[in-house]
């Protein structure tokens, strides 16, 4: 039977420790296991950490990849603790989304992969977004124009232009994820990146670049002379 943290003494307890010495001084499971907040009969919060790290191959990245759904097949995690966790891990995201100025100035291909990375980097799914831009190259607004499963997703190009068209931008620079981890560009990521180049060139609407996310690494059709 596993030891419960109650039965620590109170200068090892994860939430006291956090308290005393700040969240930096605790591991990864540790502070999952105040999330966790109680363990089973015969594992603690900190034994549930672990088996939910080591299912995420002691990856935090890997674990903002898991949902909801798969964190409760760990024997001991109901509905309420695996709610806390994506919780927890949505904020995450959102605390690297937010850290973003709202309107930066797009000076290289990693100002984009910057904006777009806490967004997609964790998606089990493709989403096509787009990056609206002014003539100084200042972001003026982005927007998600579709959402598919694992291996590919659907964009209009009629959609691309006319939400370009609404917002008065100067630029555009579109940006869709590959979840599988492969930074090359499909056939068909070529072909809808020069249907949106040509439209774009008949209304004066400059497209600047094309990113691939795919995980912590991304491709660029601009740096690679694609465009």
């Amino acid at each position: 039977m596993s030891m419960k943290i109650t039965d620590w003494a109170v200068e090892d307890r994860p939430r006291e420790r956090l308290w005393n010495k700040g969240p930096a001084s605790l591991s990864d499971a540790e502070l999952l296991a105040i999330l966790i907040r109680s363990g089973t009969r015969n594992n603690s919060a900190l034994d549930l950490a672990r088996e939910l790290l080591a299912m995420a191959g002691n990856s935090l990245s890997q674990l903002g990849r898991l949902s909801a759904g798969e964190i409760k097949k760990i024997k001991g995690m109901g509905e309420a603790k695996a709610v806390t966790i994506a919780a927890a891990l949505e904020l995450g995201r959102r605390r690297k989304l937010a850290e973003a100025a709202d309107n930066p100035q797009i000076r290289s291909s990693a100002d984009v992969f910057s904006i777009f990375s806490p967004l997609m980097e964790d998606l089990s799914h493709e989403e096509f977004w787009i990056l609206f831009l002014n003539r100084a190259n200042r972001v003026t607004g982005r927007m998600k124009i579709s959402q598919g499963g694992v291996s590919g997703t659907v964009t209009d190009v009629r959609i691309v232009m006319k939400k370009a068209i609404e917002t008065l931008a100067s630029g555009l620079i579109i940006c869709h994820n590959h979840p599988s981890g492969n930074t090359s560009p499909s056939d068909s990521d070529i072909r809808i990146t020069l249907k949106i180049k040509e439209a774009g060139a008949l209304m004066d609407i400059q497209l600047l670049d094309h990113i691939i996310v795919a995980g912590k690494d991304y491709y660029s059709f601009a740096d690679s002379g694609a465009l």
